[in-house]
């Protein structure tokens, strides 16, 4: 019998993109909850305690991001998003109504199951299930988010109260993506949430203290026009 890899809700009203993800998911070992429409999927949101919901933005009833916005009033679920609109704005609008992940479609079913997993693992970690206590490794860099501290080969690394915020923000939800704005709001406050250059002034400078090559960084991701993200990492 193929191990049980998680309980899935998947909102979507296209009948021939539900049958083909449920199969593949079901292949994987994930038990599939279909739902039509943004009414029947806050309801199975809501009664089956799902691991992850998987949700398309155009539903018949409502828009997806309303259905993200409802969910988030009462659950810390990853919220992974299939869509076919490709518009920066929305992808930024569905993260910062709290959406972790946004595949455009057409999609190719090997991403979707490699989302699916992050983001099943950093709940899991936020969780407390084989949570790192705080502590992270970037290569060669740890971070000890409760001791402020961070360190290069046991060197410690300078960092100002911005770049520290910043990066904690990131670490805390490694792997998803950090919209411009919700990091904004984390180093500056909410007065700055529009003020995008600064945060590309303090991302580059965390880059070069953080990374071994700045121009071709592997820790600190951009997910262009919409925010940035930390590689998936490991406790210190």
């Amino acid at each position: 019998m193929q191990e049980h890899a998680g309980n899935i809700v998947f909102i979507e009203d296209d009948p021939h993109i539900r049958k083909l993800v449920k199969s593949a998911l079901e292949q994987e070992g994930f038990i599939v909850h279909e739902a039509r429409t943004a009414r029947e999927g806050v309801t199975e949101a809501g009664t089956r305690k799902p691991d992850l919901v998987i949700l398309d933005l155009g539903l018949p009833d409502s828009d997806g991001k309303q259905v993200i916005a409802e969910i988030r009033s009462w659950s810390s679920v990853p919220i992974v998003i299939l869509s076919a609109r490709t518009q920066e704005s929305e992808k930024v609008e569905a993260l910062d109504a709290g959406a972790d992940d946004y595949l455009v479609k057409p999609f190719g079913m090997p991403e979707l199951l490699a989302c699916m997993r992050a983001q099943l693992r950093r709940h899991a970690r936020a969780s407390g299930e084989g949570k790192p206590s705080g502590r992270y490794r970037l290569g060669e860099v740890v971070v000890d988010l409760p001791a402020r501290s961070v360190t290069r080969n046991g060197e410690a690394l300078h960092l100002t109260q911005i770049e520290y915020r910043l990066l904690a923000t990131l670490l805390r939800d490694a792997g998803r993506v950090i919209t411009h704005r919700q990091l904004l709001v984390a180093g500056w406050g909410p007065s700055h949430a529009e003020d995008h250059h600064y945060l590309r002034i303090y991302m580059q400078r965390l880059r070069q203290k953080l990374e071994r090559d700045a121009a071709q960084p592997v820790h600190i991701l951009t997910e262009i026009g919409v925010g940035y993200r930390v590689a998936e990492v490991v406790g210190g």
